[in-house]
């Protein structure tokens, strides 16, 4: 478990971080969203012991960073953005230099190396230099190294950034498998893939927590569940006058006009009415020939812009 209580991080009179607090639970995997300069990786920071907090407790798995910091730490495998490592390394080497220095007995350190080449894919290129690696193979790498003292706690700073697409589906679903045996935090730019890995979310702004919710949550509270796009076929324009003729429907506008002579719009109608029954049975009415229709849906990004524009609310 992570506690991290009222804590504030002070540069001279600029305030970094802001009375902090939450508690990330055993097997929880969590995403710590925030724009850049909010506090994010400050507060990465602390949790990991790199920096002190100025005020405030961080307690991990019942050590005090501050007080028992060496019990605290390690419990915790952290895995920095941008991938340091000593690329005239073996992968194999690295890995068991990792191990070293987290001290780990020489009786358990050949076993947990290839446990965790293994379960990083790594096996088949644990002899390569990792100057000679890939990106993606790079960052199994930096993520072995990461797991091979098997710390309780994973923290991961932005793992898929700079990967191609390929590259970060093989991360994203290593990352999914770590979560049935870690307590996993995951700092990410990419909305998408925190809303499919995480089950909660922190999101930090200007140095205060604005949020903290499931991914399904967050959507839920910036969707309107009555907006409809639609596809039509519609040569006579009869939707250009429609609105007026169907009670409950609030707006049509015109998205884009497409190659086949067919339109879609975004129609939004109030709240009381069944806007898929209204837009059917109307248009069938008109002539008016539908193509396509599917509901809006709200998703993690727009969640996230709605909080930071508004301010959050916890």
């Amino acid at each position: 478990m992570i506690e991290v209580k009222n804590v504030t991080k002070k540069y001279g009179s600029f305030v970094a971080v802001d009375d902090i607090s939450f508690t990330i639970n055993d097997g929880e995997v969590v995403g710590f969203l925030g724009p850049n300069g909010a506090g994010k990786s400050t507060t990465m920071n602390i949790i990991t012991g790199f920096i002190e907090q100025t005020e405030g407790n961080v307690v991990i798995n019942g050590f005090d960073t501050v007080k028992k910091a060496k019990k605290a730490k390690k419990e915790i495998g952290y895995m920095p953005e941008g991938v340091p490592l000593y690329t005239d390394l073996t992968v194999k080497e690295f890995v068991t230099y990792m191990a070293e220095l987290r001290k780990i007995s020489k009786k358990e350190k050949k076993e947990n190396v290839q446990k965790v080449l293994k379960e990083t894919g790594l096996e088949e290129m644990q002899n390569k230099l990792i100057k000679n690696l890939s990106r993606g193979q790079k960052q199994r790498v930096s993520l072995a190294g990461t797991l091979v003292a098997n710390p309780k706690i994973l923290i991961l700073d932005e793992p898929t950034v700079g990967l191609d697409p390929k590259q970060i589906t093989e991360i994203r679903s290593l990352i999914k498998n770590l979560g049935k045996s870690h307590t996993v935090i995951l700092s990410s730019h990419i909305l998408s893939e925190v809303s499919q890995i995480c089950d909660r979310v922190i999101i930090i702004n200007k140095g205060k927590i604005v949020a903290i919710d499931t991914p399904e949550n967050l959507e839920k509270k910036v969707s309107n569940n009555n907006i409809i796009y639609v596809t039509v076929e519609d040569t006579e324009n009869k939707i250009d006058t429609i609105k007026d003729k169907i009670k409950g429907i609030k707006e049509i506008k015109l998205i884009k006009e497409n190659e086949d002579n067919t339109k879609q719009y975004e129609i939004s109608g109030e709240e009381s009415i069944n806007l898929n029954k209204t837009i059917f049975s109307e248009f069938a009415k008109e002539n008016i020939t539908i193509f396509e229709m599917k509901k809006a849906e709200a998703t993690l990004e727009d969640a996230f812009m709605k909080i930071i524009k508004e301010g959050g609310d916890k």
